[in-house]
């Protein structure tokens, strides 16, 4: 009795599974307990890969999961070991730390008889105040503002899925959340802080202050904070049944794509894209072309230019005038004796920048490669340039803390030089040119051999969850 109502179980799911012309993919977990059941019972969310296409059935992970698409090795989903009630608390531990960050000074200098304070607000407002209203606006925004938005919407979007209420606005506040997340850059500018205090160790008598160790704090809570995304959020309302599941209604047969603010799969009907069925953004199958993305990096080339050549900043003092660019930062951090400084800096500075560049004109000269393993390196370097994509805007930040640190009139003075602004126009180009790259073009038309979902074979540890053969 048992056998027969196992075989009418396994002939079900061999009879429910979708079998259009397929790419299709899996998922592998990096910890599991055990191999997922062949069959899935009831019904589970669909989520496509972001760098190939790929669609997979979203099973659930044992706490601290990481499903992977098989086909290009993305990250597709994390299994958090903490409800939306305990990321919540975070979140507002988070806000704490972040006004003591913000509100004490971060060092206090003294050279003779004057001493200065520095805060982030004041040095914004300083660096405002000498006419530099670009380099001001671009660290206000990524290191204060955006930020900020970023830990409230957290907040509000967490105590809703907690509280199993989803307010009316709660699609566009997601939408906001997910349009900011590679803008906000508080790990960055605790490096600058820590570049800034080397500068100056030599300079002045230099005492650490609350602030500092405030924005120490903050970093450990944003980069904890990083994995609860707003496609994380959205997962968290499937699961807790509070919006349509991803998938519902999906004809596989037909032109389908997933929507890039709440992850929604579903049939598109017009090849100009159209509105979310759930959340309301604009669905594309695939976005537009590299001309606008061709358009940023050529921009960007150009910026970089005097970005390097122009001083970046300037050094004010009874003796004269002094100009430092780029490089010559990185030098003076090497003569004071900090070489692993030194070389982060220049990394950051000087290596990132260019490599960002040319990864991107790599993958537009060439937009399919020959096999798949060519092409998974490929999605391994677009993924290098949305991972190092902000870490360039160091030097930025390191020039508006020096203006506030090392603000003595009649003594010694600091102020951006014009190649700060290049230099920080460089950073949001590549930025927005990482962002209107679509990866997921260098797979289209690469066909695949399996036709029906498979488990992976488990090894080193990892077993797989369950893809769903269909169109890419």
């Amino acid at each position: 009795m048992s056998r027969s109502v196992s075989t009418r179980k396994r002939r079900w799911c061999s009879a429910s599974r979708h079998q259009p012309p397929p790419v299709p993919g899996r998922s592998s977990t990096r910890r599991s307990i055990r191999k997922p059941s062949l069959c899935i019972e009831g019904p589970q969310p669909l989520i496509l890969c972001p760098h190939c296409a790929t669609p997979h059935r979203r099973v659930p992970l044992p706490a601290g999961g990481v499903a992977r698409c098989v086909r290009c090795d993305s990250v597709l989903y994390h299994a958090s070991r903490y409800s939306p009630s305990q990321w919540c608390a975070l979140t507002f531990a988070g806000l704490i730390v972040f006004a003591i960050a913000n509100y004490f000074p971060i060092v206090v200098l003294r050279l003779k008889s004057l001493t200065a304070e520095a805060t982030l607000p004041e040095a914004l407002v300083l660096t405002w105040r000498q006419g530099h209203e670009v380099v001001a606006t671009m660290t206000g925004l990524f290191g204060f503002v955006i930020p900020l938005v970023q830990l409230l919407f957290l907040a509000w979007a967490l105590m809703a899925v907690a509280s199993r209420r989803l307010p009316r606005d709660f699609a566009v506040g997601m939408r906001v959340l997910g349009s900011l997340g590679a803008w906000g850059m508080v790990p960055v500018l605790m490096l600058a802080i820590l570049v800034a205090v080397v500068k100056l160790a030599g300079f002045a008598v230099l005492n650490v202050a609350p602030g500092l160790w405030g924005f120490a704090a903050l970093t450990v809570f944003v980069t904890a904070l990083g994995r609860v995304t707003a496609r994380w959020l959205w997962r968290a309302a499937e699961d807790a049944g509070l919006v349509p599941l991803s998938g519902t209604g999906l004809d596989l047969a037909r032109v389908y794509g997933a929507c890039h603010a709440c992850g929604y799969v579903q049939n598109l009907t017009s090849p100009q894209g159209q509105a979310c069925r759930r959340c309301g953004a604009w669905v594309r199958f695939r976005l537009p072309g590299l001309s606008r993305t061709w358009m940023l990096v050529v921009a960007a080339c150009v910026l970089y230019v005097p970005a390097n050549v122009l001083p970046v900043l300037q050094f004010r003092s009874p003796l004269g005038v002094s100009e430092h660019t780029i490089l010559g930062g990185v030098l003076e951090l090497w003569g004071q004796g900090s070489q692993g400084l030194a070389v982060i800096v220049f990394i950051a500075s000087i290596v990132i920048p260019m490599t960002k560049l040319l990864i991107l004109m790599a993958l537009m000269l060439h937009r399919t490669w020959r096999g798949d393993d060519i092409q998974r390196q490929r999605t391994r370097l677009y993924e290098l340039v949305e991972f190092i994509g902000q870490w360039s805007m160091l030097d930025v930040f390191v020039v508006i803390l020096l203006t506030a640190m090392a603000d003595f009139p009649g003594l010694s003075q600091i102020s951006a030089g014009p190649g700060a602004a290049s230099f920080g126009m460089v950073v949001v180009l590549t930025l927005l040119a990482s962002a209107s790259f679509d990866p997921r073009r260098g797979w289209d038309g690469r066909p695949d051999d399996r036709t029906e979902p498979h488990d992976a074979t488990a090894g080193s540890g990892r077993s797989s969850s369950q893809a769903v053969a269909g169109l890419a």
